[in-house]
């Protein structure tokens, strides 16, 4: 049976409303971010769509394959973050960016707590998920800022018309999937009751579908794809064809999980095991490297695309606020000397996809100086 919103509100409670009145507030640190600038847009010739979208994410390079891998150089990094964008009508465009005001010592991987072994399941021991059900939190932000994908993935509102979601829900790697030239985001939305009726299902949620624009995927993840490196830079934005007028989410950069209050992750998508429900889930993080984020939240294919975020105090603004500092990629399949093993994946929003993505959304990088 479903867990429901109710009988977990107290559980809920301590994540969503962090105490105001600790001693030592969680804060969002104070940074500088660099810049990330178009340079150049080359029109490519036009894709084929091919393939569904896999909702699961295979690789064969797990943490510590990720933590041995050369630290890309300045045009490496040039590479990675240049970028390809799909338009509606079928047009496909790359654009070379430029980079300043980077630092290469943001490079270093934070230092982790040593990651524990799991068993090869998607729900690690006793299911701690949660269907939100009750339409006053649905309707309501954060709840709210989730949306599903056409593909079948999840996304998160990061800006009027701008959704944050995984790369491998439309490209996987080589060629942009079937559905993506048609592209739809679902919001959840009340049924219009019939007065006539006196049928309890009426009070249901339904999707209203708005189409989408166009579509930002890094070259680092057509690069590598999910096989390889690639993994870190599992993200798109995708630009809608009209404003949603909901409240969105904040970016932020992320932080290391020793900063995060309780060490603690959360975020909400449409698993594919509870059809039409959004489901919320929190839980503790644990190995991290400079681009990935390794933790033990239970979740199944449906939520990849998901944002991460945290609720942590802002200085500057003297208020709490929640910013997504990740995106869910899914589960990560690895072959450990011939053993399998299982980890839940989350891309961070390092410095420079935070200046990217930013710019993406916001089209002007004055804007973006401040993660």
């Amino acid at each position: 049976m479903a867990s429901l919103l109710h009988p977990v509100l107290f559980l809920l409670l301590p994540l969503l409303h962090v105490q105001s009145n600790s001693h030592q507030k969680p804060q969002w640190p104070l940074q500088r971010v660099p810049v990330v600038l178009p340079q150049q847009i080359e029109e490519r010739p036009p894709p084929s769509f091919i393939g569904p979208a896999h909702l699961e994410v295979t690789s064969s390079c797990g943490p510590e394959c990720h933590k041995e891998a050369p630290t890309p150089s300045y045009w490496d990094l040039r590479h990675f973050l240049s970028y390809e964008t799909l338009h509606s009508n079928g047009q496909l465009t790359e654009t070379v960016v430029g980079i300043y005001g980077f630092n290469p010592n943001m490079l270093k991987s934070p230092a982790a707590e040593p990651g524990r072994s799991r068993t090869k399941r998607q729900i690690f021991g006793h299911d701690g998920r949660f269907s939100i059900v009750d339409q006053d939190f649905l309707l309501n932000y954060p709840f709210s800022t989730a949306v599903k994908l056409s593909t079948g993935c999840s996304g998160t509102l990061v800006g009027n018309q701008h959704v944050l979601t995984a790369a491998h829900c439309i490209h996987d790697g080589k060629n942009y999937v079937k559905g993506t030239q048609r592209l739809r985001v679902g919001f959840l939305k009340p049924r219009q009751k019939d007065p006539l009726s006196n049928n309890s299902t009426d009070n249901k949620m339904k999707f209203q579908w708005i189409r989408v624009k166009r579509t930002h995927v890094p070259k680092g993840w057509i690069k590598g794809n999910a096989n390889e490196i690639g993994m870190d830079y599992d993200y798109s934005l995708l630009e809608l064809k009209k404003a949603h007028k909901r409240k969105h989410m904040k970016l932020g950069v992320s932080p290391s999980a020793q900063q995060l209050p309780g060490k603690r992750v959360q975020f909400s998508g449409f698993d594919n095991d509870r059809p039409g429900q959004l489901v919320y889930r929190f839980c503790k993080a644990g190995d991290e490297t400079y681009d990935l984020l390794y933790q033990h939240c239970d979740a199944q294919p449906g939520a990849s695309g998901s944002g991460v975020y945290a609720r942590m105090w802002d200085r500057r603004r003297r208020r709490w606020e929640r910013k997504v500092i990740g995106i869910f990629s899914g589960h990560q399949w690895v072959d450990l000397n011939g053993a399998p093993q299982e980890f839940n994946v989350a891309v961070r929003i390092t410095p420079l996809k935070y200046a990217q993505i930013c710019y993406w959304i916001k089209g002007n990088y004055m804007d973006c100086r401040e993660g």
